[in-house]
């Protein structure tokens, strides 16, 4: 694997400053290859392809068709990128190790100068005989969270480098116990060399990865033959000839329609002879329940109806319901609650003051301050 890394900056327009935004696509198709990925921060702001193709790539050219759009005087402008893939067979580097730099962007990272700071840091720290940029990836391609928009932080980015020695002393101290226990604690722990990549670089220790592809046993898969894609020969189609032979569909109408229609008619009978058939009746009920309980279920009806109409008109006469009536318990017939000697014709629910026998009257005061009755 290579990593590529393009800064992409066609000038539109007489101005440098005017917002540019850029679009890219593999030539003759909509997007870019899946190995290859494009970001660009704003509009005023140049726009940075990069990635890492792998080894099926090598010797394939790649045409990136790059489309600037002018977005305050409308122009636009089509460039060609065209990127060469070369196999680095010829220059093995077993040794590879991925660091992850807190402080920078993947965008500030695959600047020529950033990038040259970097590696002749892991240089001095190394001393290999040959090292080199392998890959650049960005911490949201994997998986990281868009860092909040205070105190100028980063997202972060993964840096990849080979080289042709084994690790030094300083590389391995992330593997001893004690910073092992200190990374499990979320600690940041105690590298030696950690000085000469601080005043620029911010490594997260607890995330470096050291690879020793001579010692990593290869997984074969076995993934079927993809094949050509296309079908083989198997002559003309021959569609099945017009004379069909007659299907009888019976046994069809009898399954789906006829079974489930009688089904319902059945449930519906019985419905129909539990609630008009089996119903007892006034009558039947009248009959099994006592004379005393009819009574005076029958009184109760015709007090309610006789309240009802006294609630339109108050002056009528004597409610029935005063009458004498029977006894709940003995069933005798029991005395009206008011005298014999009042007319139960025009006798009022309730007496004025005019008709109380013992009236009281309450005295009064005159105008000179005496009392009088």
């Amino acid at each position: 694997m290579v990593s590529v890394g393009v800064f992409v900056g066609l000038i539109v327009g007489d101005s440098t400053n005017d917002p540019i935004t850029f679009n890219t696509n593999l030539k003759g198709y909509p997007d870019r290859p899946g190995w290859l990925r494009y970001i660009q921060r704003t509009p005023h702001s140049d726009g940075v392809l990069y990635g890492s193709p792998a080894s099926e790539h090598v010797g394939k050219p790649t045409i990136i068709e790059i489309t600037a759009y002018n977005k305050r005087t409308f122009e636009t402008a089509r460039h060609n990128l065209v990127i060469n893939i070369m196999s680095t067979e010829e220059f093995p580097l077993p040794y590879q190790a991925e660091f992850f730099i807190k402080n920078m962007n993947v965008e500030e990272m695959l600047a020529s100068e950033v990038l040259g700071d970097f590696l002749g840091a892991v240089k001095n720290v190394w001393q290999p005989e040959r090292l080199n940029a392998i890959n650049i990836t960005s911490a949201l391609d994997r998986g990281g969270r868009v860092p909040l928009p205070i105190n100028d932080l980063k997202e972060g980015v993964y840096v990849m480098v080979g080289a042709d020695v084994q690790f030094s002393s300083c590389l391995r101290e992330v593997e001893t116990p004690q910073n092992q226990l200190r990374c499990s604690q979320e600690m940041e722990p105690v590298i030696s060399c950690d000085k000469k990549f601080r005043a620029q670089f911010h490594i997260d220790w607890c995330k470096i990865s050291l690879v020793d592809i001579t010692k990593v046993v290869p997984v074969h898969s076995n993934r079927p033959d993809p094949g050509t894609g296309v079908l083989p020969d198997i002559g003309e189609y021959n569609p099945p000839s017009e004379s069909l032979k007659n299907r009888d569909y019976f046994a069809d109408f009898l399954i789906t329609l006829a079974v489930p229609s009688a089904v319902a008619m059945v449930l519906f009978i019985i419905l129909a002879y539990s609630m008009c058939c089996r119903r007892e009746g006034v009558q039947k009920r009248n009959m099994q329940t006592p004379d005393i309980q009819l009574v005076h279920h029958s009184s109760i009806q015709k007090s309610t109806k006789e309240l009802r109409n006294m609630s339109k008109n108050r002056e009528i006469s004597w409610p029935l319901s005063t009458l004498p009536v029977f006894h709940p318990v003995s069933g005798e017939v029991v005395p009206p609650i008011h005298p014999d000697n009042y007319e139960t014709t025009s006798m009022p629910l309730m007496q004025t003051q005019t008709n109380l026998q013992n009236q009281i009257q309450i005295p009064q005061q005159q105008s000179s301050g005496k009392w009088y009755s």
